[in-house]
Formats: structure tokens, C-alpha cells, sequence
């Protein structure tokens, strides 16, 4: 018999994992979200799913969970299926608190349980590529990283767009650089709401190792951008998210400087030009091979890719960015 694997939450997200569950083979899928109208509505798009009219029941059917709510419910959640020694995936960001992150983790190591985030694109494989470029020292040191993830919307209530959206970059950021943020710097507003929850923000991050980082995360702005530009000592990366031909641009681009300074100020430069290589990048969507991943995961009894760990070290530094944007 195959697993026996449960969905929380069939909201915006949770169908999406339902979709990618059911198209698995050997996995018995049973769902739950508190609102039954919206089960009954889901139930028409995927019958060979068994809905479940509680957590407890829910709980009590399945081998492993998969939490797919607003992110003040993470915690909850994952605490009441940790507790009955299920494997658990948990949506990003993994908590509202690192003090949460770090219960949700203490729980899970004393039972020996899977906990993974859902830091999805860590498993696209056009940041993948970018990690394999970075790690082959083809584009050298790492000088700076600008990431742009904006769009018109759409606003959340369970948290502000730097936890919608920057937590997406920042788990790129850890898997590329593999470094710890030293500095944070960030500002932001409430334009349009004037609620407190911040819809617009411009984030400064500077790594030990020396390299920077800028993120702009927006929901009020006039068309969808996920952008993001590398800028290494050998070469350049361009990577567009929502380009489906050309989703990463590599630029044999750079300043090399010819003649050392005989006084202060005196460099003789030159600007380098080269070839532009957009390398093919396999057409996988990354949430299925993330959903394969947390099978696996509890089959092999592996570490995921995006552990608790890398889940609490965002919600940390999401927590440092906050706290800069407020002072």
C-alpha cells in the first residue's frame, strides 16, 4: 500500500498540492480545510480525494501532512501533527516567530520527524542552474544581487508583503551564496491601505563574505516582474522568471582594468562586451518535483533541500528586516 499523505488548506495554494499529489503514483490523498463549502467545490475538480470533516480525523488517516494556510496557523497545525508523530510539510514561511520555528523544530527532532518548508523555488530549475553557474566559479566572485518580485495584488491578511514575497528571495539568496546576512537595511509603506501592513518595500542586505543583495517586493505596481540580476567579477546572469523561451541570460560582461594606478584614482579601464548565452533550462514545474522531494524525504528518511533549519534561518532574517524597516 502507498502512502497516505493529507492536505490543510484548499485555498489559493492547496490545490495546486492536490494537483501534483494526485498525479503521483502509490499515494492515498485525504484533505481538509474548515470551510466545507470550499471542500464541496474543490470535490468537483478532484473526487478521488477523501474529504475529511475534522483535523483529528484528518490526523488520524494519513502517514504525512501537508499544511497549506495562512501562516498564523502554522504553528498549530504543525505542533498537532508533530504530536502524532506525523512527517510534516509546512507552506512558506514556516512560522509567524523564529520562537515558533524553533518549538516546531524541537518538536519534530524529539519524535524524529520530517519538518520541510515550502520554499519552492529552490526546486526550479533555472535557479538551479544559477547555483551551478555560481558553484563553477564561471562567473566569479560574487559582487551584488538585485531581485525585483512586484505585482498589482494581491494583498494578504494573514501577513505583509515581505513575508508574501521576500521570503522567496531570500531563500534563493541562502542557496546561492551559502553565507549569512550581516547587515539589513530596508524601507517600506502602506500607500494604498494605511493599515499597517506593509505593501511596498526596498530591502538592503549585505553578506560576511562581502557580496550585496537588493530586493524589491511590491503588491502595488502595474504589471507582474520576476527579475533578478547576478553581477559576478567574470560574468553576468540575468535570470527572468516570466520568460517561458529565455529564462536565464548569461552575459560575458565585466570591467577589467588594464594599467594599475600610478596615483589616486588613476585606473585605465576597459568594458567587456562578449557573447550572450541563454542556456536551456528543462521545463519541469517545480512544485512537482518539490512534492516529489517531501516523499522522498519520508521514505528515505533523508534531509529535505529546504529543512527546518533554512525555514527558521528566513524567518529570522525576515524578523531582522522588520525590525530595520521599523527603526
Amino acid at each position: 500500500m502507498g502512502m497516505k499523505i493529507g492536505v490543510i488548506g484548499l485555498g489559493y495554494w492547496g490545490p495546486n498540492i492536490l494537483r501534483n499529489l494526485i498525479s503521483l503514483d502509490n499515494v492515498k490523498i485525504f484533505a481538509y480545510d474548515k470551510d466545507t463549502k470550499r471542500m464541496e467545490k474543490i470535490k468537483r475538480f478532484y473526487p478521488s480525494v477523501v474529504y475529511v470533516n475534522s483535523l483529528e480525523e484528518l490526523l488520524n488517516n494519513i502517514d504525512a501532512v501537508m499544511i497549506v494556510t495562512p501562516v498564523e496557523t502554522h504553528y498549530k497545525l504543525a505542533k498537532a501533527a508533530l504530536l502524532k508523530d506525523k512527517d510534516v510539510f509546512v507552506e512558506k514561511p514556516l512560522a509567524i516567530s523564529a520562537k515558533e520555528a524553533e518549538e516546531l523544530i524541537r518538536f519534530a527532532d524529539q519524535r524524529s520527524r520530517i519538518l520541510m518548508v515550502g520554499h519552492t523555488f529552490l526546486f526550479n530549475p533555472a535557479v538551479r542552474k544559477v547555483k551551478d553557474l555560481i558553484e563553477s566559479g564561471e562567473l566569479g566572485d560574487i559582487y551584488y544581487i538585485s531581485m525585483t518580485r512586484i505585482n498589482l495584488g494581491i494583498h494578504r491578511k494573514d501577513c505583509n508583503v515581505i513575508w508574501d514575497l521576500a521570503s522567496h528571495d531570500l531563500s534563493i539568496l541562502y542557496y546561492w551564496l551559502e553565507d549569512e546576512v550581516e547587515k539589513v537595511k530596508a524601507i517600506g509603506d502602506d500607500f494604498s491601505m494605511k493599515n499597517g501592513n506593509i505593501e511596498v518595500a526596498f530591502i538592503n542586505l549585505q553578506f560576511k563574505k562581502g557580496a550585496i543583495a537588493n530586493i524589491h517586493v511590491s503588491w502595488l505596481a502595474p504589471n507582474k516582474v520576476r527579475n533578478t540580476i547576478v553581477v559576478g567579477s567574470k560574468k553576468m546572469v540575468v535570470y527572468d522568471d516570466t520568460n517561458p523561451q529565455e529564462k536565464i541570460k548569461i552575459y560575458d560582461a565585466g570591467i577589467d582594468i588594464l594599467e594599475e594606478p600610478k596615483t589616486f584614482g588613476e585606473f585605465l579601464l576597459t568594458y567587456r562586451t562578449g557573447d550572450i548565452i541563454s542556456p536551456r533550462i528543462p521545463a519541469e514545474e517545480p512544485l512537482r518535483l518539490e512534492v516529489k522531494h517531501f516523499l522522498e524525504c519520508i521514505q528515505s528518511r533523508k534531509r529535505p533541500l529546504t529543512d527546518a533549519q533554512e525555514g527558521l534561518k528566513i524567518v529570522k532574517t525576515l524578523e531582522r528586516i522588520e525590525k530595520a524597516l521599523y527603526n
